[in-house]
């Protein structure tokens, strides 16, 4: 009992009653209990309290002068939709209690009433407007302090990346940024174009890992016509498309070595030559390089070249892993949250504790990029107003089932699992109800089990599944 007064102490209470001896005795309890109240003898009494304090809960009679506890939840919801107001209902006004729980009222309660019964009405109604009220402080800290363009983080590491680009930005120096997949360097990349001088001019992004080796020069520095089958028109490159801008190369340390001579020509003199091209072509741009490769290893075994090393990293921005930044774990996943609420046109309102430690205690080895994919998947999969446990993946429900799967095996959210039940026929089940939950479109289902559309292709052809939606 010691713990629930505890928990409760600092709750506030709005009492409305036109009858006063109610009020002393409703105020009597509350105090006993721990809570502070406020009493209202009418409704346009209570509506003036609720306008000037903050309160966590309203707890209401329904017949009152004036106006009555359905207008008053009407008023009330009207500033604060989310507050939830108890009832208190006569003998016979049944159908008024449905009326009100139509209208958004929390709960009610009969008269007579036990204490006890209301005790705990408040304390559960306290507790989901504490969960609301954190989600809603995590989102505006989100929007007002803790978001530098996409960037979000309240840690000493992201202040520190926060600073360093403010610091760079107005500068023309070439950076390297250092960092994991996925902890958003081409985010850094775009915040500092977008803060520096450059900013009217193009952001000109390029994936080093992704293009071919044979394309990448005329990519990076155009092809003139006839210089190799194929090009059978003059093309600009990424370079010549920036002049005036940034060109951010991403996994610089995949870049051959044979073009790596060609990048640092084109830094130092501000010109290059297309792809079988003879004039030179003068550029104004800023280079900004990122790699989750170590290329002072690389600088050794000879797979990148230590000229292009020390031109790039003279100003260097180290990203730290996910795991490292734990405080920014809840304002990373509201934030994806309402991202990916409004584009699934879904209503959920916040994350559930246990589902918000699943979160903070897994280690993130995709970074940030698993866990916007996660949180994806969780709007997608959440049947009610808050992601919980069950609708995070496997991988973040692990250790968990004692608190999510009751005794007979059927989980919260309709997947059967067993003691013992093969991981295939777990996986199977997992894939194909992720399949369902999406409409059966494989593509949109295979961005939120984070898999290749090829990869989740030959997983339904392994499990007999036809289907022609893409």
């Amino acid at each position: 009992m010691k713990r629930e007064a505890e928990k409760t102490i600092k709750a506030r209470v709005l009492v409305v009653d036109d009858d006063r001896l109610i009020l002393r005795m409703l105020q009597t309890f509350l105090d006993q209990k721990g809570f502070e109240s406020v009493l209202a003898a009418d409704g346009e009494e209570a509506e003036r309290f609720f306008a000037a304090e903050e309160f966590d809960v309203v707890l209401t009679d329904v017949l009152m002068p004036k106006m009555d506890g359905i207008q008053l939840l009407e008023r009330i919801h009207e500033k604060d939709p989310e507050i939830p107001v108890i009832m208190i209902t006569a003998s016979g006004q049944i159908n008024t209690a449905y009326e009100a729980m139509k209208k958004g009222a929390y709960d009610y309660i009969p008269k007579p009433f036990n204490n006890e019964d209301l005790y705990q009405r408040l304390l559960r109604a306290i507790e989901k407007f504490a969960l609301v009220k954190r989600n809603r402080q995590l989102s505006e800290a989100v929007e007002k302090k803790f978001h530098f363009d996409n960037i979000i983080g309240v840690s000493g590491q992201m202040e520190e990346v926060f600073r360093l680009i403010r610091n760079v930005a107005v500068s023309n120096a070439s950076i390297l940024i250092q960092g994991e997949s996925g902890t958003g360097k081409e985010l850094v990349a775009g915040a500092i174009h977008n803060h520096s001088r450059r900013k009217e001019h193009p952001f000109i992004a390029v994936n080093c890992a992704a293009i071919p080796k044979e394309l990448m020069e005329s990519e990076l520095f155009g092809h003139v016509k006839g210089s190799f089958t194929g090009a059978i028109t003059d093309k600009k490159g990424r370079f010549e498309l920036a002049d005036g801008g940034t060109i951010f190369l991403d996994e610089i340390g995949d870049l051959d070595i044979s073009l790596q001579a060609k990048i640092l020509r084109a830094l130092q003199e501000r010109e290059f030559e297309r792809v079988g091209g003879t004039q030179p072509i003068k550029v104004d741009i800023r280079l900004i390089a990122a790699t989750n490769k170590d290329l002072s290893k690389a600088m050794k075994e000879g797979t990148f070249r230590e000229d292009l090393f020390y031109r790039l990293s003279a100003i260097l921005i180290p990203l730290p892993p996910l795991r490292e930044r734990e405080q920014d774990i809840p304002y990373l996943a509201e934030h994806f949250l309402t991202q990916y609420s409004h584009e699934n046109q879904k209503e959920v309102k916040g994350i559930d504790p246990i589902a918000m430690k699943a979160l903070k205690d897994y280690e993130w080895p995709g970074n940030v990029r698993e866990l916007e994919n996660s949180m994806e998947r969780a709007v997608v999969m959440a049947a009610g107003d808050w992601i919980r446990l069950s609708d995070l993946p496997l991988a973040l429900q692990s250790g968990k089932a004692d608190q999510e799967i009751p005794a007979d095996g059927e989980s919260r959210r309709g997947i059967f699992l067993k003691l013992g039940q093969p991981m295939r026929e777990v996986e199977r089940e997992y894939i194909l109800r992720t399949l369902r939950e999406v409409g059966g479109v494989k593509k949109r289902a295979a961005e939120v089990l984070g898999i290749s559309i090829r990869g989740l292709r030959d997983k339904l052809k392994e499990y007999g599944y036809r289907s022609t939606q893409e």
